[in-house]
C-alpha cells in the first residue's frame, strides 16, 4: 500500500504553526491565566489545580498529565495527529519554563477573556494542522468520531469538571465564575478557527478506485461508489461520495491529492444528515 507522506514544505509549514501555538499557549497560561489564579480547563486545568494546591511547576505536570492521554489518542486516532501532539505538549512545557509567570493584566476579566482568547486560538490552530494541545483536545477528538456533537461544546463540557475539581478543593466560587469565562471564550474560539461543526458533503472523481479505497475506508465515515461518464472525453470513472465533518475535510484534501493529483473534488456544505452518519465496523 503506498504511505501517504507530507512533503518537506508540509513539514516546515506545520512545524511553525504548531510552534506558534505552543507559543500562544504558553503566553496564555503564564501571563494571564496563572498570575490570576485561574484555570483554562482540560488537562492543562488539572495540572493548574494540582501546582496552586501544592505550589509544584504547572508546566511540568501538564507534561506528567498529558502521557496517558498521549497513549490513549495513539491506538484511537492514530500516529500522525499524536506524533504533532507530542511535540506540541513538549513544547509548550519547554516555553512555559521560558516564558515568566507574570500578569499581563491585572483585572480578572480581562485576564479571563484574553487568556480564553489565547488559549483557543492555540488549541484551533494546532487542530486544524492535524495535531493539538494534548489534554482534552484530544479526548473531544476521539468522542467527535463516535458522536455526532460540536468540538468545542465538548472540549467546554469536559472543562466543566475541571471547574467542579476547582471549586471543591478551593471553595473560590468567584474565580470558579471567571474561570468558566476563559473556558467559554476559548471554546468559541476552538469552533471559528477549527470546525464551525458544518458537515460537507464530497464528491471525488478519480482512476485510482481501488487506492483510494483503501485509505479513505480506514476513517469511521461511509463511502458510496457511483459510476460516471465524461460528457466530454466519454471516459468512464468511478465517482466517490462521502460525508465528513468540516475538522475531517483538511485530511481528506491531503489523502486524495497524495493518492491522485488529478482527482477531480467536489466539496458542497451539507445542510443535514438522515440516517447512520458514523460507519457501523462489523465484528
Amino acid at each position: 500500500m503506498r504511505k501517504l507522506m507530507l512533503s518537506k514544505k508540509q513539514i516546515v509549514f506545520r512545524f511553525i504553526m504548531m510552534t506558534i501555538s505552543s507559543l500562544l499557549l504558553s503566553f496564555g497560561f503564564n501571563m494571564l491565566l496563572i498570575p490570576l489564579q485561574l484555570l483554562s480547563g482540560g488537562i492543562s486545568g488539572v495540572a493548574m489545580v494540582i501546582g496552586y494546591i501544592t505550589h509544584s511547576n504547572i508546566g511540568w505536570l501538564y507534561l506528567l498529565l498529558n502521557l496517558p492521554v498521549l497513549i490513549w489518542g495513539w491506538f484511537a486516532l492514530g500516529k500522525q495527529i499524536i506524533i504533532w501532539s507530542v511535540f506540541s505538549v513538549a513544547t509548550s512545557t519547554l516555553f512555559m519554563q521560558l516564558i515568566p509567570v507574570y500578569p499581563l493584566a491585572h483585572d480578572v476579566l480581562l485576564g479571563a477573556v484574553y487568556g480564553g482568547i489565547a488559549v483557543g486560538l492555540a488549541s484551533g490552530i494546532a487542530l486544524r494542522c492535524g495535531g493539538s494541545t494534548g489534554g482534552f483536545d484530544i479526548v473531544a477528538s476521539i468522542v467527535t468520531l463516535k458522536k455526532d456533537l460540536p468540538l468545542g461544546v465538548i472540549l467546554s463540557s469536559l472543562n466543566g469538571l475541571v471547574i467542579a475539581l476547582h471549586i471543591i478543593f478551593t471553595h473560590d466560587f468567584e474565580l470558579a465564575m471567571y474561570s468558566l469565562v476563559s473556558i467559554f471564550v476559548g471554546g468559541k474560539i476552538v469552533d471559528v478557527i477549527h470546525i464551525k461543526h458544518l458537515k460537507v458533503t464530497v464528491f471525488i472523481i478519480t482512476t485510482e478506485t481501488e487506492e483510494m479505497l483503501k485509505h479513505l475506508l480506514n476513517h469511521p465515515r461511509g463511502i458510496t461508489i457511483i459510476k460516471t461518464r465524461g460528457a466530454f472525453t466519454s471516459s468512464d470513472r468511478d465517482m466517490l461520495m462521502t460525508v465528513r465533518t468540516r475538522y475531517e475535510l483538511a485530511e481528506l484534501k491531503k489523502q486524495v491529492q497524495s493518492i491522485d493529483q488529478h482527482a477531480f473534488v467536489n466539496i458542497v456544505e451539507t445542510v443535514g444528515v438522515i440516517g447512520q452518519f458514523r460507519k457501523i465496523r462489523e465484528n
